[in-house]
């Protein structure tokens, strides 16, 4: 299903980015040495209860999972890139921590993910994949707009992606979203510019560039949910929710005080 929104809807959906935006901000402020990845977890719940918010994860079954998520984010450190089982794990100093969230508020969802060092200890590698990811963000979200397509955004984000060296899985990758989490277009991470379906204003995309420093292979891990570099390196991901309007995209996942 390709959903269109209304601006009414689009409104919401700037209240609902905000909300994921502010928790995924204040959960890097507090993801210090030490700190479990359960009571991240437990943080988003409460985070996520108060608002009045649902979470998109707890009940969350698709074909490629084993039984229902169970828990409020999905927490992947250094090899674990997507779909991260949160689980009773420790911080260390120098982990890569990603983190992605989804909600529905006012009916309308919004999906964002950060990746970030834990600590005082930045590896180079680990800094090169994060930002990596995030100018692959940025090239996606300049390339959206009225009358371009998907192929497009694809393309954009493949050719940062490459540039940096990365191999590009295509396996899992970006998504509509409305009043669902996913939902039709899927975003490839590389593709040809052109092709795919038409962008217009109303249609909101997640967008979610992710890499591994050294293959495009997954392995599931055996919790039936997290998948990690089939190598055993480290990965990192990035992610917005943007709408298309009349004049471009708009990014809804900014914090409280930081939208444009």
């Amino acid at each position: 299903m390709i959903e269109i929104l209304s601006p009414a809807e689009v409104a919401r959906a700037r209240d609902t980015g905000a909300l994921v935006a502010d928790i995924l901000h204040t959960l890097k402020d507090r993801a210090a040495v030490g700190v479990n990845l359960l009571e991240i977890d437990a943080w988003t719940r409460e985070m996520i209860t108060e608002a009045g918010a649902q979470s998109c994860y707890v009940d969350y079954a698709p074909s490629f999972g084993r039984g229902p998520f169970g828990h409020y984010i999905c927490t992947g450190v250094n090899d674990a890139v997507l779909h991260g089982r949160p689980h009773d794990y420790a911080l260390a100093e120098g982990d890569l921590l990603s983190l992605d969230l989804a909600v529905v508020l006012g009916g309308v969802a919004a999906d964002a993910a950060i990746s970030f060092v834990v600590g005082d200890t930045a590896p180079p590698e680990s800094v090169a994949l994060i930002e990596a990811t995030e100018r692959a963000l940025a090239a996606g979200i300049a390339a959206a707009g009225p009358n371009a397509r998907i192929g497009d955004i694809s393309h954009a984000i493949g050719t940062v992606l490459s540039a940096a060296g990365y191999k590009i899985n295509t396996e899992f990758g970006g998504h509509g979203i409305g009043s669902t989490m996913h939902q039709d277009p899927h975003v490839a991470n590389t593709g040809r510019p052109g092709r795919g379906h038409r962008l217009r204003p109303g249609l909101m995309l997640a967008l979610e560039p992710w890499v591994m420093a050294d293959t495009a292979d997954l392995v599931t891990d055996t919790d039936g949910w997290t998948l990690r570099s089939a190598t055993g390196c480290r990965t990192a991901h990035s992610e917005h929710t943007i709408a298309i309007t009349p004049d471009g995209a708009e990014v809804l996942t900014l914090p409280t005080g930081a939208r444009r």
